[in-house]
């Protein structure tokens, strides 16, 4: 995965907000419907669409709340269109009955939501990477989510794009999750060379009175009926069989809930996206997102011209997380820090991953980021100990 990027020409560069390069990328996806309500720090991809989509023969549509949002965004989808909502902590959370129900019915779909300070209101200006946990089980049941993390204006772009080729694919909501910092703050970036599967969505084929729209084959994933082709189907947030109506047998319910995992097994391919620098002969390897991600780099930087052995591993795409990857990265690593700003989420999973490693945390909740010189201190304390 690309750096963020520097010393572009200016002929071939844009300054872009994290916010505005999401609008752009959404636009360049095929994105053609866009469902939200007014939240700090995300308003801008809102406002920025209000405009572009329509030029580009899409529907905005601001909601009376984020719960219709959320619900307009799933019945766009299942007219056929790409579509997309963008909130914020508090509205993440007002989204998550009709999330759930995006994955159980399996609606492609994509999410952004830019993390600021919480819980509840919280700071709506500051940064926060406490909603981690919440993207991944923030809806009840049992269910798998695609959610991607960028760290710069550029990731963001290309992100977005990568969100929507992955939602058509796997038949899934996708989370595209950053925060505030990295949303509001302009870079020069170049939008070209852009990394996407182009993925179409699959269509119902075939015999009309055959078709079951929960019916899938080698790949797992069930064809969508196309709105006008004729496919009689019946959605529902209930457990259902492969017709759609609901059913509570044990066995159909088993494979159907097992399916929805094993379908993104088998795409892991594309969708593990993770960045490992100097990780090779590191001794402490930093695991971080975001802007905290940016300034774990710099401490990099700072730690080996101080003859430090240190890395950095970047998972991209946050969940599923990209455990092989992360043993591969940190096969000589003796200790692991990690820099959050929160009170120690993604901490709890390299953990989980890393049981027989010394893992430290970071923690920064005050609603400002993580320094590079903060990160390089503990780094390098960590490496004396080890």
């Amino acid at each position: 995965m690309n750096a963020p990027d520097r010393h572009i020409p200016k002929a071939a560069a844009k300054l872009l907000s994290g916010n505005a390069a999401c609008a752009q990328g959404a636009i360049d996806a095929g994105c053609k419907f866009f469902a939200g309500y007014p939240i700090t720090p995300s308003s801008e991809i809102a406002e920025r669409l209000s405009t572009m989509l329509p030029a580009a023969g899409g529907v905005f549509i601001q909601m009376e709340d984020e719960i219709a949002a959320m619900a307009a965004v799933v019945g766009a989808s299942m007219g056929g269109v790409k579509s997309l909502t963008a909130t914020s902590g508090p509205g993440f959370s007002l989204k998550q009955e009709n999330i759930g129900y995006a994955a159980g019915a399996e609606i492609p779909c994509v999410i952004v939501n830019v993390m600021r300070g919480g819980p509840s209101t919280g700071m709506p200006t500051r940064p926060s990477q406490a909603d981690i946990f919440q993207t991944r089980y923030g809806s009840h049941g049992d269910y798998p989510m695609i959610v991607l993390a960028p760290a710069s204006a550029r990731e963001i772009y290309n992100e977005t794009i990568r969100a929507f080729d992955l939602a058509e694919l796997c038949r899934t909501p996708v989370i595209l999750l950053y925060d505030q910092v990295i949303a509001q703050s302009s870079e020069t970036v170049a939008l070209g060379g852009r990394t996407s599967v182009h993925a179409t969505r699959k269509w119902a084929s075939g015999p009309r009175e055959a078709y079951k729209p929960y019916a899938a084959d080698a790949d797992l994933i069930p064809p969508m009926p196309r709105p006008g082709d004729g496919y009689r189907t019946h959605t529902t947030g209930l457990t259902h069989s492969e017709t759609g109506f609901p059913s509570q047998d044990p066995e159909i319910v088993t494979r159907n809930l097992g399916r929805l995992y094993a379908k993104l097994d088998r795409h892991r391919d594309l969708i593990d996206s993770y960045e490992a620098v100097r990780c090779e002969d590191a001794e402490v390897v930093i695991v971080a997102i975001g802007i905290s991600a940016r300034a774990a780099r710099r401490a990099v930087d700072a730690c080996r011209a101080e003859g430090k052995k240190v890395g950095l591993f970047r998972p991209v795409t946050l969940w599923p997380f990209p455990e092989i990857a992360l043993r591969e990265a940190t096969r000589n690593a003796k200790a692991i820090l990690v820099p959050e700003l929160n009170i120690g989420q993604l901490r709890l999973e390299i953990e989980r991953q890393l049981r027989d490693r010394r893992v430290e945390g970071l923690h920064l909740i005050s609603g400002e980021p993580i320094t590079p010189a903060q990160i390089a201190a503990a780094a390098s304390k960590l490496a004396s100990e080890v």
